[in-house]
């Protein structure tokens, strides 16, 4: 398995951004490849930041919730931290911890540790790069916060994972786990071409390609998605659970425009053979810049997405 990022770069309804969907989202959506051998993240950096900005509102109030039981933290991971978009939220979120961003791509570390330095938080702020959950072996110390956004999924053994992720806890720290949540809209159900209920048939596609993704993951065994169960398999408290809403109505502004319009193209790029003529005829009509329906100019665009975040403690 190749690099996990979480700023919004996988199928909408499953990371990022990657908007970290680091994201992230963050992030992994950038085009849906798995491998990730073929994509030049030094390219994609940029769009990856701009998604993972646009979700910043999201990952803020996620953070408030998280620092009403994490109390003053002294060292913060995010695993999977892309450009470092909301690594670097965590570290003004909470200003007395170090933060370590750890990815597998060195690019994107690159532009974490220059976003660290003009934000002034350089002196605190540290990367590892590194394929997880292996690279969390180069901790100097335990994680009182390890942020887990859309990477987990991407790991063949979950189980094992989490297991390596608890490892890495100090006692009485917290995993913070986003997974789940609701797939994105940014449509009305019916646009008025096409038939009625498009993202609704994406979605059903979507759901196939991530189990045929996951299924293809190196080492890939089934799991019940039943995150508090696993991470107390795991050998941690289950805590709390909490969806957050990012809620952008029309009209948007440009960079969600931008998201949407990315989002729809990895879309159109990743799903062709699941979808029907009228349905990609349809999608072609909304990408195209020339079209005054499309997505790059419609007034009814906007942007709903729920992501869920599951906690959990290390005990004794």
């Amino acid at each position: 398995m190749a690099h996990q990022h979480n700023e919004h770069r996988e199928p909408e309804g499953h990371g990022n951004d990657h908007g970290n969907e680091h994201g992230t989202q963050q992030g992994h959506r950038h085009g849906h490849h798995h491998g990730h051998t073929d994509i030049d993240w030094a390219v994609m950096a940029p769009l990856l930041e701009s998604q993972a900005e646009l979700f910043a509102p999201l990952y803020e109030r996620a953070m408030a919730w998280l620092a009403k039981e994490v109390t003053e933290p002294g060292l913060i991971v995010d695993t999977g931290s892309g450009p470092g978009v909301v690594a670097c939220l965590f570290a003004e979120t909470f200003p007395g911890a170090r933060v370590v961003a750890v990815d597998g791509s060195e690019p994107l570390l690159e532009r974490a540790r220059a976003r660290a330095a003009r934000l002034g938080i350089a002196d605190r702020f540290t990367t590892v790069a590194g394929e997880l959950p292996g690279a969390l072996a180069d901790l100097d110390y335990p994680a009182d916060l390890l942020w887990a956004s859309n990477a987990l999924h991407h790991l063949g053994d979950q189980r094992a994972a989490l297991a390596a992720f608890a490892e890495r806890l100090a006692p009485g720290g917290t995993l913070a786990l986003l997974e789940g949540g609701l797939p994105a809209r940014f449509l009305p159900r019916d646009i008025g071409f096409g038939r009625p209920g498009l993202q609704a048939r994406i979605d059903a596609v979507e759901a196939d390609w991530f189990t045929r993704m996951r299924e293809d993951i190196p080492g890939s065994v089934a799991v019940t998605e039943d995150w508090p169960a696993l991470m107390a398999a795991a050998g941690l408290k289950p805590a709390r659970t909490r969806s957050f809403l990012l809620d952008l109505p029309a009209p948007v502004s440009d960079r969600a425009r931008a998201y949407v319009v990315a989002s729809l193209t990895r879309l159109r790029e990743s799903l062709e053979e699941g979808l029907d003529a009228e349905d990609l005829t349809t999608l072609d009509r909304l990408l195209d810049p020339d079209d005054e329906a499309s997505v790059h100019h419609r007034s009814d665009v906007f942007v709903l997405k729920a992501h869920t975040v599951h906690t959990a403690v290390r005990t004794g």
